[in-house]
């Protein structure tokens, strides 16, 4: 029933606004929803669902142990110790100069910093960034197109040194992961593909990336996490005050390339569930 009263809808629909005068009205439409689907909502971390999932999720364990991977300045970092300030917390930022600025607060809230990258396999890489960023960004990214594309701006490099997951996980005797976060400007299905044996023993609870434009660069699907992931995961797109679940593959819901905040909750843990389309 709920179907066909959605083709009525749908037939009625397009033949009074499918029509080229009708344009700019349905783009507006489209704009409005993808936002309530939890895209492009970006403007500050009540917005983007960053401060529900850190508050009601992770803050929910004692002493959860967190890997950020493409922390930057600090910023994350900063807000998962002021909401788990028992979190034992690695972060992982392979630009030299923005490095420096993690440090700092890391050394301000007791965290780990690393100067390196994470990737599928362990060596060096090249970093891009802006050329007139002599202290980095935010955006720096290992592919110089979302700098020269997407950003538009003329690119300049850095050798960094990449590990994996795997070889933390081993070098550090850790057993158990509560969250991995990557934000890597279109690189975190490589970092996933690092820590390829630690998905496989079941050791990671959750894993949130940024899914963007950039990984139109990286030419990475959602199609890839959802087969490399979906087998043992639920996901999940954050709101600004809850989760969206994202319970079956459909290319037109999920291939959807702009600024969004994707969970992916290890099944067997039991910490949520998805009752979503």
């Amino acid at each position: 029933m709920k179907g066909k009263i959605f083709a009525v809808i749908a037939t009625i629909y397009r033949r009074l606004f499918a029509r080229p005068a009708f344009y700019l009205f349905n783009k507006f439409l489209f704009d409005l929803s993808i936002r309530g689907m939890g895209l492009l909502n970006y403007e500050n971390d009540q917005i983007s669902g960053e401060s529900f999932f850190l508050k009601q999720i992770l803050g929910c364990h004692v002493r959860p142990l967190v890997l950020d991977v493409g922390a930057n300045r600090g910023a994350y970092a900063e807000k998962i110790m002021q909401n788990s300030a028992a979190a034992v917390l690695y972060a992982f930022e392979p630009h030299p100069t923005t490095f420096l600025a993690l440090q700092q607060v890391a050394e301000r809230y007791g965290f780990e910093a690393l100067n390196c990258g994470m990737g599928a396999e362990v060596g060096t890489l090249q970093l891009y960034d802006r050329q007139t960023a002599g202290d980095g960004t935010e955006h720096a990214s290992l592919y110089r197109e979302v700098i020269e594309d997407i950003h538009k701006v003329p690119a300049t490099a850095v050798e960094v040194g990449v590990s994996t997951i795997d070889t933390f996980v081993a070098q550090r005797g850790l057993e158990r992961i509560t969250l991995l976060k990557i934000d890597t400007e279109g690189h975190e299905y490589q970092v996933l593909l690092g820590a390829k044996q630690a998905l496989e023993r079941g050791m990671i609870d959750m894993i949130q990336i940024e899914f963007n434009e950039m990984n139109v660069i990286s030419r990475t699907f959602f199609r890839d996490f959802y087969t490399w992931l979906g087998g043992a995961y639920d996901m999940y797109r954050l709101l600004p005050d809850g989760l969206l679940p994202l319970t079956k593959y459909r290319p037109l819901h999920c291939e959807l390339f702009a600024f969004q905040n994707l969970l992916f909750v290890r099944r067997e843990q039991g910490i949520l569930s998805p009752s979503g389309d």
